[in-house]
C-alpha cells in the first residue's frame, strides 16, 4: 500500500526516518524495578506484532526501543517482526537495568555498554544499530567519559551507525549541551508535547548545529488523547498508577480544557492534534507515540495536519500561563 507518513532527514546523519514513529515501550509488557512497575501492564505478543506490521503498512519506518523495555522483550518482538530488514530503522536505549534482586539500576561503564550492545543486537537481530541512545546519562557520567568512549568505539566497530542521548523529561538542556559544546553524538530524544513544552528552545539549537530530535511522550502516557475521565485509574502494574494519579488527572483536565476547541477548526480528534503539534515544530525529525495494537497504529497516522502559526502561538502561550505550572505539579507526584 502507499505509504501515508513521510519521511524527515534525521539531522545531518544519513537516517531517513518517518515523521511518525513507533514507541515501543509499550509491548514490553509488564516488568517490575522492586515494588515498582517499569512497564504498561499485560499485553498481547501476538496483538503487538500485528501493531508492529501495520505501522510498517502505514509508512512508519523508525522504531524506538530500549533494552530495559519488558528486560529486553520489546526488542526480541522487533527482531522476530522484521530482523535485519534495511527499510527499517531501529532505535534503543542502553544505561538501565534490573538486578537480580530487583535493584533498579543506572549504568554508564564502558565494558558494560559494549556487552549491553552485543545482547540488543542478538534481541534485535540485526547486525547494526541504525541508532543508540544512552539512557538519561547524566553530565557527570558524560564527563567521567566511559559512556562516550564506548559509544564511539561501538560506532567505529560498525556496530551503530549514530548515537546520542535520550535525555530527562523535566530538565532536558544540561546533557544536550553538553554534547552540543564538545561536538558529540548526533541527536537527542526529548519529551515534546502541550503539556511539556520545556525543550523547545533546545530543539531550535540541536536542529541548527545538525542534530535529530526525536519527540517522545506527544501524548502524555495518553492524557493528550482525551480517552480518560476523572475516575481513570490504572493497574499497579501499570506506571502510570504512579505518574497519572486523581490529583494530577482532575488538574490536567481542568488545565487542558482551553486546548481542544482546535479540534473543532482542523475537524480531528485530540490524538491528531496533540500530534500535529509537535510535527509542526521545526527542527523535530520524528514523533514516537506509543503504540501497543494495530488500532493505535492506524490512529496515531490518521488526521495530522500543519498547525497554524497563530495555533501554535496560542499552544506556547497557554504553556507558559498554565501548562508550565501543570508540569511542575506533575514532576512533584512523580519524584515524591
Amino acid at each position: 500500500m502507499e505509504n501515508l507518513i513521510r519521511k524527515r532527514a534525521f539531522g545531518t546523519t544519513d537516517l531517513q526516518v518517518s515523521e511518525v514513529g513507533f514507541g515501543a515501550w509499550g509491548i514490553g509488557g509488564p516488568a517490575m524495578a522492586g515494588q515498582i512497575p517499569i512497564g504498561w501492564g499485560d499485553v498481547d505478543d501476538a496483538e503487538s506484532v500485528r501493531a508492529l506490521e501495520t505501522a510498517l503498512d502505514r509508512g512508519i519506518n523508525f522504531f524506538d526501543t530500549a533494552d530495559v523495555y519488558g528486560t529486553g522483550h520489546s526488542e526480541e518482538l522487533i527482531g522476530s517482526t522484521f530482523g535485519n530488514r534495511d527499510d527499517v530503522v531501529v532505535a534503543t536505549k542502553v544505561g538501565h537495568r534490573v538486578d537480580e534482586d530487583g535493584t533498579f539500576v543506572r549504568d554508564y561503564e564502558r565494558s558494560y555498554i559494549l556487552e549491553a550492545c552485543e545482547a540488543s543486537l542478538r534481541r534485535l537481530r540485526r547486525e547494526t544499530i541504525d541508532y543508540y541512545q544512552l539512557h538519561s546519562a547524566q553530565v557527570v557520567e558524560l564527563e567521567r567519559g566511559e559512556c562516550v568512549d564506548a559509544m564511539e568505539s561501538l560506532r567505529r566497530d560498525g556496530k551503530i551507525r549514530d548515537w546520542g542521548v535520550s535525555l530527562n523529561t523535566f530538565d532536558p538542556y544540561p546533557e544536550a549541551d553538553y554534547l552540543m559544546e564538545h561536538h558529540l553524538g548526533n541527536g537527542f530524544q526529548v519529551v515534546l508535547n502541550i503539556v511539556n513544552q520545556r525543550a523547545l528552545g533546545l530543539i531550535a539549537n540541536a536542529a541548527r548545529s545538525g542534530y535529530g530530535i526525536i519527540a517522545r511522550m506527544p501524548l502524555q502516557f495518553g492524557l493528550l488523547t482525551g480517552k480518560f475521565d476523572r475516575d481513570t485509574r490504572f493497574d499497579e502494574r501499570d506506571h502510570r498508577s504512579r505518574r497519572l494519579t486523581p490529583d494530577v488527572l482532575e488538574r490536567a483536565l481542568d488545565a487542558l480544557q482551553d486546548v481542544w476547541p482546535l479540534t473543532e477548526k482542523y475537524g480531528i480528534d485530540k490524538t491528531a492534534l496533540s500530534l500535529s503539534f509537535v510535527l509542526s515544530i521545526e527542527g523535530v525529525s520524528t514523533v514516537i507515540p506509543g503504540i501497543k495494537t494495530p488500532a493505535q497504529a492506524i490512529r496515531n497516522t490518521s488526521g495530522l495536519v500543519k498547525l497554524d502559526e497563530a495555533d501554535m502561538q496560542r499552544l506556547h502561550a497557554l504553556f507558559e500561563s498554565d501548562l508550565d505550572a501543570l508540569l511542575t505539579f506533575m514532576y512533584d507526584v512523580e519524584t515524591a
